[in-house]
């Protein structure tokens, strides 16, 4: 038996009396394949079959989801009872119990499941509040034999305030996070598992100025106590935590960092342009998210363009990253990302859309035995330096023929580009990849008999070291619907080579029917033939084998 957590959505407890009470929905599926292989070992059984159902309960939007599955393989059961969420919501308050979660501030509490109680109060257009009170982590005891992982009980309260509409308002976070230091029998030190408190403080806001130009920004801080049993000091280096009475309480293991993040964007009828700075010192943390970054500083911008009407837009970001703020670690990692998007759409039978991005990532690793052996500053130099580049281009093209109540055609081709490389020492090494993909279809659609036929290409080639290789090969698609659409048909094949290095490895050639019915949007009947035949040159790659695989499935939703 296998138990997932689930939430509910909103309970709207203005609708008691006025609606249905309960409601009930759900389904169930059962789907049998078939199989068969002939020149290679079977992947998988001759046969075999699914059953899965689902039930939802629902009583004044308090949902209730339960389902099962059921096959010749294994079989589960879920109920959403061992974590369950109730979020009842009245005129301009809702209240969060059971298991919730929610979101503050990336800097702050964002987005770390608690079992406890919430709550999200609008009174008036422009004041807000929201507010938490929970359990963060559940008690572990350490076990070695097990190798379970021990945790402390952890309690947390946070509280935001937002005064304002829209752009301008101003926001005020607290956030508080302490371990129980009890709920566990002994202190796995030699695990590096303490007990700790956090106190995060935080003040974010944006304004619109003159009508276009927004501005935005959050400065957070935050006190976290690795050892909540070392001794009690006066916070010489960060006092302005010595001033919040019982919330934090300053100690030999206590450390205090800060978290900026700004942007400003001005706005125009055709254009927009945007900059932004972020900076989280090196050690931030908040144990009121599961993952955080810090030890970075990151500068962008990033810009829009409409032209001829709109008919032609233009997009574009840039930005670099910094970490090693304090030159603490051996080595420094800067990163470049620049993207580029073009959208044309001259008439409503041309589309054409293109993008182009470039991530480059510079690394500096110092070495102490270079600064001792180093003679003159132009020895050394540069062998250290270690730059990945990747770079992406897309390009779309999407033409209409013809497009009437009769016929409508069109054409459209994609291409792909991806490559990967490495320098050292600004000399590029000989571990790259270039990855290239090219498709184009046609497709025509003959309306009144509900018939779309499809003919495309597909050629693909891998670029790499002293390897290359490439895929290629057509594909031809007839679908069709019948009894106004309840019944839908689809049979296709696609034939495909793959050579490598010049030497054709294998062919594949596939063929494949579908089938789906619809009787009353209630029962649903599905068939799938599937018919696969590879032939392999002596010698190379897997030998020639043909595989079949049918699958039956019906369905009844209510």
């Amino acid at each position: 038996m296998i138990l997932a957590g689930t939430a509910a959505k909103a309970q709207d407890l203005e609708s008691i009396g006025k609606d249905n009470p309960v409601k009930v929905s759900g389904g169930v599926n059962l789907s049998q394949i078939f199989y068969a292989v002939d020149g290679i070992e079977r992947r998988r059984d001759p046969y075999s079959y699914f059953l899965t159902g689902n039930l939802n309960l629902d009583l004044y939007g308090w949902s209730v989801p339960l389902s099962f599955s059921l096959s010749n393989r294994n079989s589960s059961f879920r109920q959403p009872f061992n974590r369950y969420g109730m979020h009842p919501t009245y005129k301009w308050a809702t209240a969060h119990l059971g298991w919730a979660s929610m979101n503050f501030s990336p800097y702050t509490l964002s987005g770390h499941l608690f079992r406890g109680a919430g709550v999200d109060l609008a009174p008036t257009e422009k004041f807000r509040v929201s507010a938490m009170y929970g359990r963060l982590q559940q008690a572990v005891e350490p076990d070695s034999l097990k190798g379970t992982q021990p945790f402390y009980r952890r309690l947390g309260y946070g509280l935001k305030a937002r005064y304002g509409n829209g752009a301008d308002h101003v926001d005020v976070i607290l956030f508080r996070a302490r371990d129980d230091e009890s709920s566990l029998s002994r202190v796995p030190e030699e695990e590096d598992v303490l007990p700790q408190e956090n106190l995060v403080l935080s003040v974010a806001g944006g304004k619109m100025l003159f009508g276009r130009l927004l501005l935005n920004a959050e400065w957070a801080t935050t006190a976290i106590t690795r050892d909540t049993r070392a001794i009690e000091i006066d916070p010489v280096s960060n006092r302005f935590f010595n001033g919040v009475g019982g919330l934090f309480t300053p100690r030999a293991s206590s450390a205090y960092y800060n978290a900026l993040r700004t942007g400003l964007t001005y706005r125009a009828e055709r254009y927009s342009i945007g900059l932004g700075y972020e900076r989280v010192d090196p050690g931030y943390r908040t144990l009121g998210a599961y993952f955080f970054n810090s030890d970075l500083r990151n500068i962008t911008a990033n810009g829009t363009l409409s032209l001829l009407g709109g008919k032609l837009n233009l997009g574009g970001n840039a930005g670099v990253q910094r970490d090693n703020l304090d030159d603490s670690k051996v080595s420094t990692m800067q990163r470049a990302v620049g993207s580029l998007n073009v959208a044309y759409a001259p008439g409503q039978k041309l589309n054409l859309n293109a993008s182009y991005s470039n991530f480059r990532t510079f690394t500096n690793i110092r070495s102490q035995f270079v600064d001792i052996n180093q003679l003159t500053p132009f020895d050394n130099l540069d062998t250290l330096n270690y730059t990945q580049i990747s770079r992406n281009a897309n390009l779309s093209v999407v033409y209409l023929l013809q497009g009437d109540r009769e016929k409508r055609q069109n054409i459209n081709m994609n291409l792909s580009f991806q490559d990967a490389s490495d320098e050292q020492g600004g000399v590029e090494q000989n571990s790259g990849t270039q990855f290239y993909n090219i498709n184009t279809a046609y497709s025509l659609g003959l309306v009144p008999r509900n018939m779309t036929v499809t003919a495309a290409f597909n050629l693909t080639r891998n670029v790499s070291g002293f390897v290359n290789s490439s895929t290629y090969g057509p594909t031809l698609s007839l679908n069709r619907s019948f009894f106004e659409r309840r019944l839908r048909v689809t049979l296709s094949s696609s034939w495909n080579s793959s050579f490598g290095n010049g030497d054709r490895l294998n062919s594949v050639l596939n063929l494949r029917l579908n089938g789906g019915y619809t009787h009353k949007k209630k029962h649903n009947l599905n068939l799938s033939l599937v018919s696969l035949g590879r032939s392999s040159n002596s010698g190379q790659g897997a030998g020639a084998f043909t595989e079949f695989t049918g699958t039956l499935g019906y369905g009844y939703n209510f």
